[in-house]
């Protein structure tokens, strides 16, 4: 028995329910009377992670993204828009903070103010300053993203090693036997950003193990820098038949590159990745890639730090997700013939 039904019993919204049970607003005294007639009906429990949320003080979780000076991939935007939606179920409020560069003291009022019950982080580094001090804070806190050490904290990821490495395998059963990795900024990746370091890993892997030839360019989030980054390896690795790439805010410049060279997809050169849905969809012909669920990763980041609230001292959890690789139009055999450019 959940919330809805409670509401649907008694002729009332969700979100009326919702604040009868919380008493974060006024309800009137007769329809909080109906209420708990159903609930008692009912014999409904709240559960723990709902008891701990009613008895906190904010009702207000935290959202650490990106610095609000960059701009946010799709993918991070349907991180946020999943953590918002999610929260709301819940009747939840969010408080943004960016993170990183001028922006570090949004992210320390958040932690030292306890302006929220528990903070959900974007973005993660392998080796995250954010995480160990909201670990020394003994703030509850769920990471989109794992660090070195995952087994110590909550957290929700892709296995970026995993598809990366499905997509070599899909390209070498089709032929394909020189193929470049596309990863993200070389700054990124300095930094420590996990999803790069784990593709590049999985791509080595995959590669070693198929006996093929791969190379790797880092290349920024925006499509000027795909379409670079696409010239770059025809001009240096002529021999290139395939990309494999995690970084989805450059398909367009990749796509235009591409086809200025002539290099027609997938007739004489394919292209797969793990991409948002939407980048997939608008990719010409429709990229082959593992669809990341970013929706249902912020919904699984809030669950997961509901029950952080509720029971601090639980071992931590975690959900490695890998979702099946979609095969589109993107993909296709190799050329027969040494490709010319």
């Amino acid at each position: 028995m959940n919330i809805g039904e409670i509401a649907r019993r008694s002729g009332v919204s969700r979100s009326t329910v919702s604040y009868a049970l919380s008493g974060k607003r006024t309800v009137s005294e007769a329809t909080r009377r109906r209420i708990q007639e159903v609930i008692d009906e009912l014999d409904y429990r709240p559960n723990a992670a709902a008891r701990a949320l009613k008895e906190g003080r904010t009702r207000t979780i935290g959202l650490v993204i990106p610095p609000a000076g960059g701009r946010l991939t799709y993918m991070q935007l349907e991180f946020v828009a999943s953590v918002l939606e999610a929260a709301a179920r819940v009747d939840l409020d969010v408080l943004l903070s960016p993170s990183g560069g001028d922006h570090d003291r949004s992210f320390e009022r958040i932690v030292s103010g306890r302006r929220v019950d528990g903070v959900i982080v974007m973005e993660i580094r392998l080796d995250d300053p954010r995480v160990t001090t909201l670990q020394r804070a003994r703030m509850p806190f769920v990471t989109i993203g794992h660090t070195a050490q995952a087994q110590e904290v909550c957290w929700v990821d892709v296995d970026y090693a995993t598809l990366i490495g499905r997509c070599v395998n899909h390209l070498a059963d089709l032929g394909h036997r020189d193929i470049a990795l596309i990863n993200r900024s070389a700054e990124l990746l300095a930094a420590g950003y996990g999803p790069g370091h784990r593709a590049r890993d999985g791509f080595m892997s995959a590669v070693a193990r198929r006996g093929l030839t791969g190379v790797e360019f880092c290349c920024a989030d925006d499509a000027p820098s795909g379409e670079a980054c696409v010239e770059q390896i025809a001009a240096t690795h002529p021999q290139v038949t395939a990309i494999a790439t995690i970084n989805e805010a450059a398909l367009p410049g990749m796509q235009r590159a591409l086809e200025r060279a002539g290099r027609e997809i997938p007739a004489r050169f394919s292209v797969a990745g793990v991409a948002a849905r939407h980048w997939a969809e608008e990719f010409h012909p429709q990229l082959t890639a593992a669809d990341v669920p970013a929706l249902e990763m912020g919904s699984i980041a809030v669950e997961l730090l509901i029950e952080r609230i509720a029971e601090p001292n639980a071992a931590p959890r975690h959900r490695l997700l890998a979702p099946p690789i979609s095969l589109r139009n993107s993909t296709g055999p190799a050329p027969a013939y040494k490709p010319v450019v």
